[in-house]
């Protein structure tokens, strides 16, 4: 495990954290209500709910922590972050699934995924800017990049078989999911320079730095 900074930096920065995660969960739950498209491992756990009836955001739980086993090969260490990352996110999912009403008018459909994108954005800003550890699809990302693979190319196919996966299985595709592709990058690159309270979580949107090039790599739950 990450070792915790000092008390009183850990109590500063908790509350960012968790309120990055509420953040990222509520607007996941935005494009899921929109039902305009997702990112890929969203599609993915769409997909795996309709199979089994599990709510999505517990889905999301439960694919998280099978991730997290993922990262014992790859000698990654997790941080209470990552804790709070696996189980936040999906439960603020559903939960806020459970209060939206149906949205059957386009332009609040649209409205809601695009403020979806933006929270999410917002949101991985707040919980990354803390450095108190990433998430379960971030430490599978760096850990396989740090085998020797370009990281550019490791992201890629995580998703691309992710969003696949998804797809086969029912999960829903669209506009949305491209939008998220395109948008979700700047949107966490500005929102880690702007929120960022950690050193090392600055850095990464520094030129040169080695993954200031892919910031929003755990935004595709």
């Amino acid at each position: 495990m990450l070792p915790l900074p000092p008390r009183r930096v850990l109590f500063q920065r908790l509350p960012r954290l968790l309120f990055g995660l509420v953040l990222f969960g509520v607007g996941l739950a935005l494009m899921v209500a929109a039902r305009l498209g997702l990112g890929p491992w969203m599609v993915l756990n769409e997909g795996i709910s309709l199979h089994t009836g599990v709510p999505i955001g517990t889905v999301g739980i439960g694919v998280g922590l099978i991730v997290l086993t993922l990262w014992i090969p790859l000698n990654q260490r997790f941080g209470i972050g990552t804790v709070f990352n696996v189980t936040v996110v999906g439960l603020c999912v559903d939960l806020t699934l459970w209060v939206l009403p149906d949205m059957e008018v386009t332009a609040v459909r649209w409205a809601a995924v695009i403020g979806g994108i933006v929270l999410v954005g917002v949101g991985t800003g707040f919980y990354l800017g803390t450095g108190l550890g990433p998430g379960p699809r971030d430490g599978l990302m760096t850990g396989l990049a740090e085998r020797g693979l370009p990281i550019a190319l490791v992201r890629t196919g995580i998703e691309v078989a992710v969003l696949t996966a998804g797809w086969l299985l029912g999960g829903t595709v669209g506009v949305g999911t491209i939008l998220f592709a395109f948008g979700i990058g700047p949107l966490v690159a500005l929102s880690l320079r702007i929120l960022a309270v950690d050193p090392l979580a600055a850095a990464l949107t520094r030129p040169g730095s080695r993954r200031s090039r892919d910031p929003s790599s755990d935004t595709s739950r």
